[in-house]
C-alpha cells in the first residue's frame, strides 16, 4: 500500500461552510474524505482550522471548526482517529485508521497566540503563523510583505516550540521566515509551499528557504493548486518535486497539498486519492520506495515525533 501523510488540507471549513451533515467527511463532494483517505495505509492528514469570521455565522472560527472537527471524529470513529503524536498515529495504523491531526491556520484565529495554550490543550498541533493577510505576529507574502516577526511573534514562536506546536511559514514574508528560522530550536515546516526557481510565485520558496529548512531538520509540503506550481499538468508538479530533492535533499520534502483550499489541480487529479498517481509517476521515473515513502509519509512524520512527542 501507498502511505499517506498531508500536511494541509481545508475541507473543515468547506464542509461547514456548504453546512453538509455531520458525518459527511467520511464520504463528500470536495477534494478530501475518509473514504478516499482509506485507500492508503497508513494514512495521516492535518485538518486545518481556518476561515473567516462572516463565514462562521454565529461562533467565532477556532470553536465551529474545532466543534465540526471532534464531531466528526466521533460519528467517524470506525474510520478515523484525533491524534496528537507520532505515537497516537502508530496506534490508528494499526487499527487501520485514518491519523487525524489538527492544526490552526493563521495566528488571527487564536487572537495572534492568545489562545495559544487552549488551543494545545484541546490537541492542535501545528499553527500557520499567517495566511494572506498581515497579523500582530508579521508579514505575509502579500501584505505588509517587508515586516518580518513582531516582538509578540517571536514571542509566540518561542511558546509554540516549547509546548510541541509545530510552527508553519507557509504564507509568511520572506523577512518573517528568516526571523524564524534565526530563533527555532527546533524544525519548522511549509506545510504547503513549492520552489520559487521552478515557478516564481511569492508564495513559493527559494532554494536557500528550502535549504535551510533542511538545515533545521523540517519539510516543505508540495502544494498541487496548479497557480503555485505554475500550471496544471502532472509534469508541471514532477519539475517542482524533483527541483527540491536536488536542491534540500531527500529529507526536505513532504506532502501539503492545500486541497478544498485550491481549485486548480493537476490534470487527472481530483483529490487526495490523486496522491497515488503522483506517486506512481514517480516510480515510474525509477525513484526508490524507500524515497517514496519518505516524501509521502516519513518525512512529516519525522517532524511530528521530534516535536510533539514530548
Amino acid at each position: 500500500m501507498i502511505p499517506l501523510f498531508d500536511a494541509h488540507c481545508d475541507t473543515l471549513m468547506m464542509l461547514e461552510f456548504a453546512k453538509l451533515p455531520i458525518g459527511s467527511l467520511g464520504k463528500n463532494k470536495f477534494h478530501v474524505d475518509l473514504e478516499r483517505l482509506g485507500g492508503y495505509a497508513p494514512a495521516a492528514q492535518f485538518f486545518a482550522i481556518f476561515g473567516m469570521e462572516q463565514m462562521m455565522p454565529g461562533g467565532d472560527v477556532f470553536d465551529s471548526l474545532y466543534s465540526r472537527f471532534v464531531t466528526e471524529v466521533s460519528v467517524n470513529s470506525e474510520r478515523m482517529q484525533f491524534c496528537r503524536c507520532a505515537a497516537d498515529a502508530e496506534k490508528a495504523a494499526e487499527a487501520n485508521k485514518v491519523a487525524a491531526f489538527l492544526s490552526v491556520e493563521g495566528a488571527f484565529i487564536l487572537k495572534d497566540g492568545e489562545r495559544l495554550e487552549e488551543a494545545y490543550e484541546k490537541g492542535v498541533r501545528m499553527l500557520t503563523l499567517t495566511w494572506n493577510n498581515a497579523n500582530g505576529i508579521s508579514g505575509t507574502n502579500t501584505e505588509d510583505t517587508e515586516l518580518g516577526l513582531t516582538q509578540k511573534g517571536k514571542e509566540l514562536v518561542r511558546r509554540c516550540q516549547s509546548m510541541g506546536m509545530i510552527v508553519d511559514l507557509s504564507h509568511i514574508s520572506e523577512r518573517g521566515f528568516w526571523d524564524t528560522v534565526e530563533i527555532a530550536n527546533k524544525p519548522v515546516i511549509a506545510s504547503h509551499s513549492n520552489s520559487a526557481a521552478i515557478h516564481k510565485h511569492s508564495r513559493n520558496l527559494s532554494d536557500e528557504q528550502l535549504r535551510a529548512l533542511r538545515d533545521v531538520g523540517g519539510v516543505t509540503g508540495l502544494n498541487l493548486y496548479g497557480q503555485f506550481l505554475g500550471g496544471d499538468s502532472m509534469d508541471d508538479c514532477l519539475r517542482h518535486i524533483e527541483h527540491i530533492l536536488d536542491v534540500g535533499g531527500e529529507s526536505v520534502l513532504a506532502l501539503g497539498g492545500d486541497l478544498d483550499g485550491c481549485d486548480q489541480l493537476p490534470a487527472g487529479i481530483t483529490g487526495s486519492d490523486g496522491w497515488a498517481t503522483i506517486y506512481n509517476a514517480l516510480a515510474d521515473r525509477g525513484y526508490p520506495k524507500t524515497l517514496l515513502d519518505d516524501i509521502f509519509y516519513n518525512n512529516l512524520m519525522r517532524v511530528v515525533r521530534n516535536i510533539c512527542d514530548m
